[in-house]
C-alpha cells in the first residue's frame, strides 16, 4: 500500500512539472497580418544578377533574414499570369481550380474567352466586368473567411485585372486594379456596390490618371544608369529616359517598372484606411508586382530598363515591409513571396543563328485533319476550332454520326503525330486517365471544361501559329528559376536548395494562420 502510495505521490509530481513546463513555454500566436506577394515573371538568375544595386533592404533584407526556397516550380505546364496566380491561392493545379490561362476557347460560341469575364457584374469606373466565378475551388482567402466568420479582412491590389480578381477569390472584401483607360483604381460590382470612399480620394489625388504627365522613367540613380548585367564595353546600352504618352499610356506604365510604386502606394493606403492587421483576427493583403520587361520588349530592346525594374521591385518591397513593420511589428506579419514562374521576354529568332526550327500552322494542321476524317466517314466539319495548341472537335457531329470521341481523338492522334515538328500529341482521354508520371506536368494544367480534345507538343525551337488571329508561341523546355520566400512572424532564417512547388504555399500560409487549407488542396505545407 506504502509503494503504491508513494508512486501516485510521484505521478501527481510529475504531472505537476508537466504542467508546470508547459504554461512556462511562449505560445506563438498567429500572424495579424499576411502579405502574399506574387511577382510577376520574377527570376532568380536576374534577381541575383543585379544584386550589386540592391539597397540594404528589400530583396537582401528578404534573402538574408527569410526562409528561402530555392528552386521552385510550377507542377503544371502551360504556366501565365492568371493560371499561376489561381494556383497559388487555391493551392492546386488548373485540372481542379479552372484557371488554365487568362483565355481559353468557349467550347459553345467558338470565341476566346477571359478568364475573369463576367457581364453580370458591372466594372466600377471601368468598362471592364469581372468576378471569379470560373474559379472552381476555394482559395486561402475563402477560407479564412469563413474561419473567421466574415471578420477577416481579405484584399487584393494589382496592377492587371485577372491578377487580383483571382487573387482575393470569391470571399474578399474587395479587389482593386488599374484600369487601362482611365488609368484610376477601378474594381467589380461582384466585391463593391459602390467604391468605397478611401479609394475614391485616393483616385482623385494620387492616381496613375492624376500624375501621369509628369512621370518620367529614367535609371533610379546613376549607378544603374551606369552598370549593365547584359552587355560590356561598347555594347552596352545607354541609359534610357521614358515619356508615357498616347492612348496605351496605363498600360505602358502597368509594363514596367514605375508600376510597383503605384502598388506600394495603394497598399499603404489600404492598410490604412480599413485597419488591417489591427485586431486579433489574422487579415490577408495579396499584392502584384511587376518584374517583367518594359511594354513586354524582348530583353535585347530593353535591357537597362529591366535592370531598373529590379531595381525599383526592391526599393518598393523594402518600403512596404518598413511600413508594415513599423506599424504592427515585425512578429506580427507574415510575408510569402514568389513569382508567377513564367517569362515573356525572350524574342525568338533561332534560324537567324542556324539552331533547329520551324512554324506549325495549327489552321493547316486542321483543314488536313477535317480532309483525313470526311475520307473515313463522310464530308463534314469534324474540327470545330483551334485555340493555342489544342484542337476542338465537333462533339455534335461525331454524335450524330455515331462516332465516338475515343475513336475520333485516337485518330487524330495517329495523324498528327506524323506532322513535322511535332513532338507528342495527347488526347483528352488520356490525359484525364493518366498514369504516366512522366507527363503529370502536362495533365495538370488540363482541364476537360476549357482545353481541347488533342494537346500538342512541338519541339523546342519550334512555334505554334494561328492563321486566323496570328497568335503565336514558342515551345521552350527549359526551366525558369524562381524563388518561394517566407519573412517574418518569427520565421527562423534559412536557405533550401530542394525543389519545392508552388502548390504548397497555400497550406502552408492556412497552417500558420490555423485555419483550414482550401478545398481542392492536398499538398503538404513546406514547414
Amino acid at each position: 500500500m506504502t509503494n503504491k502510495k508513494y508512486l501516485y505521490i510521484t505521478l501527481l509530481s510529475l504531472l505537476g512539472m508537466s504542467i508546470e513546463g508547459v504554461a512556462q513555454q511562449t505560445v506563438r500566436s498567429a500572424p495579424r497580418l499576411v502579405v502574399s506577394i506574387t511577382i510577376d515573371q520574377l527570376r532568380s538568375d536576374y534577381l541575383d544578377a543585379f544584386a550589386p544595386l540592391y539597397t540594404n533592404y528589400g530583396f537582401r533584407q528578404l534573402m538574408a533574414e527569410g526562409l528561402v526556397y530555392a528552386n521552385a516550380s510550377f507542377p503544371f505546364i502551360p504556366v501565365d499570369r492568371a493560371s499561376a496566380v489561381a494556383a497559388i491561392v487555391t493551392g492546386t493545379t488548373p485540372y481542379y481550380n479552372g484557371i488554365v490561362g487568362y483565355r481559353w476557347l468557349n467550347r459553345e460560341t467558338l470565341r476566346p474567352v477571359w478568364c475573369i469575364d463576367d457581364t453580370r457584374f458591372a466594372g466600377l469606373i471601368t468598362s471592364e466586368t469581372a468576378s471569379p466565378e470560373q474559379l472552381a475551388t476555394s482559395t486561402l482567402g475563402d477560407e479564412l473567411a469563413m474561419a473567421s466568420q466574415g471578420k477577416a479582412l481579405v484584399f487584393a491590389i494589382a496592377p492587371f485585372r485577372d491578377a487580383a480578381v483571382l487573387s482575393a477569390g470569391h470571399a474578399a472584401n474587395g479587389a482593386l486594379w488599374i484600369d487601362d483607360v482611365s488609368g484610376n483604381w477601378c474594381s467589380s460590382t461582384y466585391y463593391f456596390k459602390t467604391l468605397p470612399p478611401w479609394v475614391t480620394t485616393y483616385n482623385g489625388r494620387f492616381a496613375p490618371n492624376q500624375k501621369i504627365g509628369s512621370i518620367t522613367w529614367e535609371p533610379f540613380n546613376d549607378i544603374v544608369g551606369s552598370y549593365s548585367y547584359f552587355m560590356q564595353g561598347s555594347q552596352q546600352q545607354k541609359p534610357f529616359k521614358h515619356k508615357f504618352n498616347g492612348d496605351q499610356r496605363f498600360r505602358q506604365l502597368k509594363f514596367s517598372g514605375m508600376v510597383n510604386a503605384e502598388v506600394t502606394d495603394m497598399a499603404r493606403r489600404c492598410i490604412e484606411s480599413t485597419g488591417m492587421g489591427y485586431d486579433a483576427v489574422t487579415d490577408l493583403l495579396s499584392l502584384t508586382y511587376y518584374a517583367g520587361t518594359y511594354d513586354q520588349l524582348s530583353v535585347t530592346d530593353c535591357q537597362m530598363e529591366l535592370q531598373d525594374t529590379y531595381v525599383r521591385l526592391d526599393y518598393e518591397l523594402g518600403r512596404l515591409m518598413a511600413y508594415v513593420e513599423q506599424r504592427l511589428g515585425r512578429d506580427n506579419v507574415l510575408f510569402v513571396i514568389t513569382s508567377t514562374g513564367y517569362s515573356n521576354s525572350e524574342t525568338e529568332s533561332p534560324d537567324a543563328y542556324r539552331i533547329p526550327t520551324g512554324t506549325f500552322y495549327m489552321n493547316r494542321m486542321a483543314n488536313l485533319l477535317n480532309m483525313y476524317f470526311g475520307a473515313i466517314w463522310g464530308q463534314g466539319k469534324y474540327v470545330d476550332g483551334v485555340f493555342r495548341n489544342q484542337v476542338f472537335l465537333n462533339h455534335q457531329l461525331l454524335e450524330t454520326r455515331k462516332i465516338s470521341i475515343s475513336e475520333a481523338t485516337s485518330r487524330a492522334q495517329e495523324f498528327v503525330a506524323l506532322m513535322s515538328g511535332v513532338r507528342n500529341v495527347y488526347t483528352s482521354l488520356q490525359l484525364l486517365t493518366n498514369q504516366n508520371e512522366q507527363i503529370q506536368r502536362i495533365c495538370n494544367g488540363f482541364n476537360p471544361e476549357h482545353c481541347g480534345d488533342l494537346v500538342l507538343e512541338v519541339a523546342p525551337g519550334w512555334r505554334v501559329l494561328n492563321e486566323d488571329t496570328q497568335e503565336h508561341e514558342f515551345s521552350r523546355a527549359s526551366f525558369t528559376p524562381f524563388p518561394i520566400i517566407i519573412y517574418g512572424a518569427g520565421t527562423r532564417a534559412e536557405r533550401i536548395t530542394t525543389p519545392v512547388t508552388t502548390d504548397r504555399i497555400a497550406p502552408t500560409i492556412a497552417r500558420s494562420i490555423r485555419i483550414r487549407a482550401p478545398n481542392a488542396c492536398v499538398s503538404e505545407p513546406l514547414f
